[in-house]
């Protein structure tokens, strides 16, 4: 089989959307409507061989990586991962390296587990939204039970470990109001990668267009504003934040490796529990499955035309009101899922996130212009966080309470460095 024509990341998922818990947002869990006959959302053995060979033999480059996701993969059980593992060995060729990757709500983790992920080299991604009180008003059990307790148990398990540990925090219309509790919180119990996901939920019947447990644009915005004024003069270097990382790639001149902010997309396809072959873990319908793994090689699908346009598909339909933007290299107008909405000129395909990402990818470029001379200088960029110190020290005697701060955020002084 030959190899493919470009990178991917693909979210395999064994269980299908099978889960322990009944988070309100989760738009995976009606995924098992798309399978009305299924006893078993468990990937057969002769699936998940076929899934682990082919995608092996596919690989362009010489590490191949293997993304499980759920609903929650955990439920498979342990013994069920150590023959991932072992299958993984039997076909890995020589001059090829096998990673993992595990997307997980940590509700099941125990010491085994962790001394697994350990041993194995997984690297692992926990949803938390924040502080127990914003996180349980979501993440519940089945039977409507808090969760928070359970999942930093078991993120400190894993921690001690020293397993890196990526946490997900979805951004709703109640944790969006109190950003730096959040981030505070995050920086408390230690994190090191740090990712922001925006709660969209489309519903056409509504006067928004959307539901009101979605996060509203603006304050997204605010929200990444305000806990960026505090990670670029504290933390810059010592806790990775996904999307301050990608609105400073074009600064660096680098592409962005963030699928919803390239030009085009398509990159990471989803493989069901029955070997479904999926377009985008977000268009997982009937119209975007390409075929089965089982009948169609995995290869073929990838490099396939279809998904080749449904990737080119999102710059091409980009509205004119995107194309001229002044933040377009940072935002390439974000995922196509969130398009619903139109541009002030009544053309439709503009991101409901629009005004939020504009707010902060204006926001913050200063910022990551100035992180990316410091490097061209040869200097760190964590260097940043010391010059703003000393213009701040510099600038506080003449700065008034109700004045624009001086570093530059375009707050009040008052509201931004003078609490710092």
């Amino acid at each position: 089989m030959a190899k493919v024509s470009r990178e991917f990341q693909i979210f395999a998922k064994p269980i299908g959307a099978v889960c322990n818990l009944d988070c309100a947002y989760c738009y995976y869990l009606k995924k098992e409507q798309l399978y009305p006959g299924s006893n078993s959302f468990r990937m057969s053995e002769e699936v998940l061989e076929s899934y682990i060979v082919q995608q092996i033999e596919i690989a362009p480059g010489d590490e191949v990586l293997f993304s499980w996701h759920g609903g929650e993969a955990t439920l498979l059980g342990l013994d069920y991962f150590r023959r991932i593992v072992e299958l993984e060995r039997k076909h890995c060729p020589a001059g090829k390296r096998i990673a993992n990757g595990i997307q997980t709500n940590g509700v099941l983790l125990n010491d085994e587990w962790c001394d697994f992920f350990a041993a194995e080299k997984f690297g692992v991604g926990l949803s938390v939204d924040g502080p127990a009180h914003l996180h349980d008003a979501f993440r519940v059990t089945k039977g409507q039970e808090p969760t928070h307790r359970r999942v930093i148990e078991s993120y400190r398990m894993l921690r001690r470990r020293g397993i890196p540990v990526d946490l997900l925090c979805v951004v709703h219309a109640g944790n969006v109001k109190h950003p730096l509790d959040v981030y505070r919180f995050f920086k408390e119990i230690g994190a090191q990668y740090l990712s922001f996901i925006p709660l969209v939920e489309p519903r056409p019947d509504l006067p928004g267009g959307v539901g009101e447990r979605s996060v509203p644009s603006a304050a997204f915005g605010e929200f990444l504003s305000a806990i960026y004024d505090e990670w670029v003069r504290h933390d810059i270097g010592r806790i990775m934040v996904q999307i301050f990382e990608e609105a400073a790639r074009p600064a660096f001149g680098l592409r962005h490796s963030l699928c919803i902010f390239r030009h085009h997309c398509g990159d990471v396809p989803v493989i069901e529990h029955n070997g479904d072959f999926y377009q985008c873990d977000h268009f997982v319908t009937p119209e975007h499955r390409l075929g089965n793994i089982l009948s169609t090689p995995l290869g073929e699908m990838i490099d396939s035309p279809a998904q080749e346009a449904f990737g080119r598909a999102k710059q091409e339909k980009l509205p004119r009101y995107c194309r001229e933007c002044e933040v377009l290299e940072m935002c390439n107008g974000g995922c196509p899922k969130d398009r619903i909405i139109q541009t002030p000129e009544g053309e439709p395909g503009l991101n409901y996130l629009c005004a939020g990402y504009r707010l902060f990818f204006n926001h913050c470029r200063p910022y990551t212009q100035r992180m990316a001379q410091l490097t061209w200088a040869g200097k760190q960029p964590e260097q940043l966080m010391d010059n703003l110190r000393e213009e701040k020290a510099r600038a506080m005697p003449r700065a008034g309470r109700n004045d624009p701060c001086p570093c530059g955020s375009g707050r009040k002084f008052k509201k931004c460095c003078m609490t710092n």
